[in-house]
């Protein structure tokens, strides 16, 4: 299987270690408020990606990361803690906040069919890890302590912005736009490795260290779960293109600082999901979710469908109008499969035909939309049907689109009572803001006696049918 290694950019041919496995990361959510449609692009592909290598043959290893401390509201070490950020906006702890978007980001994922990594660790559960890293950077000469911190010291690497043939200065002001100035450090691109309550007194998660209570900075924690979970090399580490600099740039300079030899062979990058007003991000305020898709009428599969019809590494622009056109064409699709008679023989020979013609997409680089036309093609070819759904079952282990399931669940809703509920769930908002109660209850009460319950959420109303 080929994929773009951004680290060489180069296509390379995934080599698995020496047991014959390949050894997966992909960075996890810090948990501080509800995914957006644009993390979730990457964690569908990232998904896609697992998926393609087990479907080709390879034995696959995953791990993720769960951020539950240390991620600066800046990625580049300033600001206040995310997740201290949530919970002050939500006057609850900082575990009941990482708990509860820890769950809903999982809500999702399901809704989503993104398969849960086979380990998943929160960045709490590794401190000590943290702590032995940072001592052992010290030794080596790598860290050193200034006010009160400890900080990585990118001046002892040959070559720091592996990623990249830009300037410095560029780079950071790609990272942020208000750069600040750290007189802690040395120089410019050090980063922090553990804060103490030097700097933050409000922080709420606090632990003992050699340098005096505090936290981990951000970029220690991915590097010490992969090597808990996957040892000292690793093949395949995945993110958002975002995640470049400076958070794999840091995870590739303290981890071969640490182990001393080359750390990661493979770098798996997606590109940004935008709208037409550039990236998007939770910083906007009014930002895109799952559940918000489901309370304007589209089934969480059809946005997994929209993702995989575009490659990986293009930027991708999202609207409601290619997402009604998915919309359809998923329908469609789902009707035709559904047609397919379940009788008579596989043809072997077809299917081994077709099953490669899938494969070999896969193996060009994860190209999802030649994959999809692979199946597009099947579904016209001269072949039984009984052949075609043995195929659909087969390419949906990595497309993940429900294309059997959903052929029993597709007439779940026509489109004039789509419409019918969506215009009741905006008279109930309108006299909701009206103060009119009495109103917006009896609009929920009808909608319920047609089956249709309404569930309030922080980004909309959402909608189900009932028995």
């Amino acid at each position: 299987m080929d994929i773009y290694n951004t680290l060489t950019k180069k296509v390379e041919t995934i080599v698995p270690n020496e047991e014959g496995k390949i050894a997966m990361y992909t960075c996890g959510p810090t948990v501080y408020h509800y995914a957006h449609i644009g993390n979730l692009r990457s964690y569908i592909c990232e998904d896609v990606l697992e998926k393609a290598l087990r479907y080709v043959g390879y034995d696959v290893k995953r791990v993720m990361n769960i951020t539950d401390v240390g991620h600066l509201s800046s990625d580049a070490d300033e600001g206040e803690d995310k997740m201290l950020k949530g919970a002050k906006r939500e006057h609850k702890t900082v575990m009941e906040i990482a708990k509860f978007y820890t769950d809903a980001f999982f809500e999702d994922c399901k809704k989503l069919n993104i398969k849960t990594p086979d380990v998943v660790e929160p960045a709490t559960n590794c401190i000590d890890e943290f702590i032995h890293m940072i001592e052992v950077l010290i030794e080596k000469g790598y860290a050193y302590v200034a006010g009160g911190n400890v900080y990585f010291d990118t001046s002892k690497l040959d070559n720091y912005h592996v990623f990249s043939d830009h300037s410095q200065d560029e780079l950071l002001v790609g990272v942020r736009d208000d750069v600040t100035e750290d007189e802690n450090k040395k120089n410019k691109n050090d980063f922090v490795l553990w804060f103490t309550k030097s700097k933050f007194e409000d922080q709420a998660l606090k632990w003992d260290s050699p340098w005096g209570v505090g936290y981990p900075g951000w970029h220690i924690e991915c590097s010490c779960i992969s090597m808990k979970h996957l040892g000292e090399y690793m093949d395949i580490h995945c993110g958002g293109v975002d995640n470049i600099f400076p958070h794999h740039t840091n995870e590739i300079a303290q981890s071969e600082a640490y182990l001393g030899h080359k750390w990661c062979n493979y770098w798996f990058h997606v590109q940004h999901l935008n709208d037409r007003s550039g990236k998007m991000s939770k910083s906007k305020g009014d930002f895109l979710t799952v559940s918000l898709l489901e309370s304007k009428g589209y089934n969480p599969l059809v946005y997994r469908m929209f993702c995989l019809q575009s490659h990986y590494r293009k930027p991708l622009e999202f609207s409601y109008e290619i997402m009604d056109n998915t919309k359809t064409a998923y329908n469609k699709l789902i009707n035709k499969i559904a047609s397919l008679k379940d009788d008579g023989n596989v043809d072997n020979n077809a299917f081994d035909e077709y099953r490669k013609k899938f494969s070999d997409a896969l193996e060009n680089d994860v190209n999802t939309s030649m994959a999809i036309t692979v199946l597009y093609d099947m579904l016209k070819a001269d072949i039984s049907d009984a052949t075609k759904l043995a195929l659909v079952k087969s390419y949906d282990e990595v497309l993940s689109l429900g294309l059997l399931d959903a052929g029993e669940s597709n007439n779940e809703v026509d489109e004039e009572l789509e419409k019918y509920v969506l215009e009741k769930i905006e008279q109930r908002a309108a006299a909701k803001k009206e103060k009119d109660f009495a109103t917006a209850d009896a609009i929920r009460n009808e909608l319920l006696e047609r089956g249709i319950e309404l569930k309030d959420t922080r980004e909309g109303t959402v909608w189900k049918k009932i028995d």
